[in-house]
């Protein structure tokens, strides 16, 4: 599909965070949102500083190599740099492609669903049975008072990634 390709040109196009050669940096790329941005790995006692950074796994959740849920979260903003990595998260739809390097693998997923949550809802950082990613971040933009959550399902793997 025309996703796959955006997809594939996002996972071999190097950016300033990586290089060719940076083939052990855990990445999403959503092409929609024309994203493909490291992930950090850190406490969940470190959130704060983590989250200003950039997309942070819910050090509690899965890895796309476990399978489960792997949870992702990041600014949609902050006052010091109006466009956080999920700026654009809420023009994802059902069906669109999401690309996860692991582990120097690529996992593909489509959206299945996008919701607002109550911050309460913990369920979304729960495991589940199959394999799919959870992305969140606050909403709405400038006064966020809910979660703005996509969930994906996994589609495959593409193999080794050449980021």
């Amino acid at each position: 599909t025309g996703q796959q390709a955006v997809l594939q040109k996002l996972i071999n196009k190097p950016t300033a965070a990586s290089t060719s050669t940076d083939t052990d940096t855990n990445r999403l790329i959503i092409p929609t949102m024309m994203l493909n941005q490291q992930t950090l790995e850190g406490p969940e006692s470190d959130w704060f500083n983590i989250l200003y950074k950039g997309i942070w796994r819910w050090p509690g959740s899965s890895t796309p190599d476990k399978g489960g849920n792997t949870v992702f979260l990041s600014h949609r903003f902050s006052y010091t740099g109006p466009r956080g990595a999920f700026y654009y998260l809420n023009k994802l739809k059902v069906g669109d492609e999401i690309g996860v390097v692991w582990d120097g693998k690529t996992y593909t997923y489509s959206v299945a669903s996008s919701q607002t949550v109550p911050p309460t809802d913990t369920a979304i950082e729960q495991n589940t049975p199959n394999a799919q990613i959870t992305l969140f971040t606050c909403t709405p933009l400038w006064h966020p008072v809910n979660r703005l959550v996509v969930v994906a399902t996994l589609k495959g793997k593409i193999g080794r990634a050449h980021v």
